[in-house]
């Protein structure tokens, strides 16, 4: 999990997020996302929902299933 935690991390400050900014977004609290980011826990499926339309990335990206980022909504559009 430590990983899927950098990966957190590294969204956030892509978007020049702060914890505390981050988890105002999501709804939860600073020390929510200071523990995704430290590999302690994971988002729950609402907060990925978020976090997935917030930084453009898959919901299987940010649980860990691929490195691809692609949205799948672009994947589908790319394939019209």
């Amino acid at each position: 999990m430590q990983n899927l935690g950098r990966r957190y991390k590294k969204l956030r400050i892509e978007k020049n997020l702060t914890q505390a900014e981050l988890a105002e977004i999501v709804g939860g609290t600073h020390s929510t996302v200071a523990k995704w980011e430290a590999g302690v826990n994971l988002p729950r499926a609402k907060e990925l929902r978020i976090l997935a339309r917030l930084f453009g990335v898959s919901s299987d990206y940010l649980i860990g299933l691929t490195d691809d980022r692609t949205p799948y909504y672009l994947e589908e559009k790319a394939k019209s």
